[in-house]
């Protein structure tokens, strides 16, 4: 839909899955699930605002950093902004802030680019789902498929950070029960200018991942707030208990996203020490 220009992406639930409607007219705004704005126009954010009573933030309100710019409440609706990440043109990585609200049973999410967890959460969710489809339950659905999708990026990090230093050092594993080989001096064709040029993007994305996860950690840690306070109905209690192990798994990638900047630190100073 976003190659079509359609800004406003309007979901709603049936039979336990994610529909969409596919006009985006206004008149389908009460009702839905799931208010997507994507780069969204004026008469979008308009029409938005006037059916669920909410002021949504600017672009540059979206910017702002200060933590009470980022989570607050008003108007009965909860306000929450976090930094994600996606790989961009050239594998580039690009972080955007991402804002998502809660009013009553409807969650609203504003973004201006393209996070492959969003499409990839949109695909899975239109095939029957195990939890309750409410608006809290699809921005925790959502936040967990950021999350998987951070870890995916993590996984290919540490691949390139052990290619690099395989090339850096001249070495590659060996066959269990067999003797450690010598190091082999290392390969002439190995440009240590291009193994810089790696290093310095992999701990540039790493140091952009890490700050995506603290940020996403404050938006979860604020939902658990909110939740408590909330009547404590079976679907409050399997909200809780996801919102746990989210919170868990965020803090283990934050964990390993600071092993890997210490592991590339360690490769640009070998590097920077070969040159010399």
């Amino acid at each position: 839909k976003w190659e079509t220009g359609l800004m406003l992406c309007i979901y709603g639930t049936e039979n336990g899955c994610l529909i969409e409607r596919p006009d985006g007219a206004a008149s389908e705004i009460p009702g839905a699930i799931w208010l997507d704005l994507v780069e969204p126009t004026d008469a979008e954010e308009a029409a938005v605002e006037a059916a669920l009573g909410i002021d949504i933030p600017t672009r540059e309100e979206l910017a702002e950093i200060e933590a009470s710019s980022r989570l607050y409440q008003e108007d009965g609706a909860a306000f929450m902004t976090a930094n994600l990440i996606r790989r961009g043109e050239n594998d580039q990585p690009e972080s955007s802030p991402v804002t998502f609200i809660i009013k009553d049973n409807t969650l609203i999410t504003i973004r201006y680019h393209h996070p492959q967890a969003f499409p990839a959460y949109v695909k899975r969710a239109m095939k029957p789902q195990t939890t309750e489809m409410t608006g809290w339950g699809v921005l925790i659905s959502l936040l967990e498929a950021v999350v998987d999708r951070a870890a995916d990026h993590l996984e290919r990090v540490g691949q390139i950070v052990d290619e690099t230093s395989r090339k850096t050092f001249g070495t590659g594993p060996t066959l269990a029960g067999t003797a450690p080989k010598l190091r082999q001096p290392r390969r002439r064709d190995v440009s240590l200018q291009q193994l810089i040029e790696n290093i310095g993007e992999e701990g540039d994305f790493t140091s952009k991942m890490r700050e995506s996860l603290v940020s996403i950690g404050r938006v979860v840690a604020f939902m658990q707030a909110i939740i408590d306070q909330m009547r404590d109905t079976k679907a409050m209690k399997e909200n809780r208990a996801r919102i746990k192990i989210l919170q868990r798994d965020i803090v283990s990638l934050t964990d390993h996203a600071s092993f890997l900047n210490g592991k590339i630190s360690f490769l640009l100073d070998a590097v920077l020490g070969l040159i010399s």
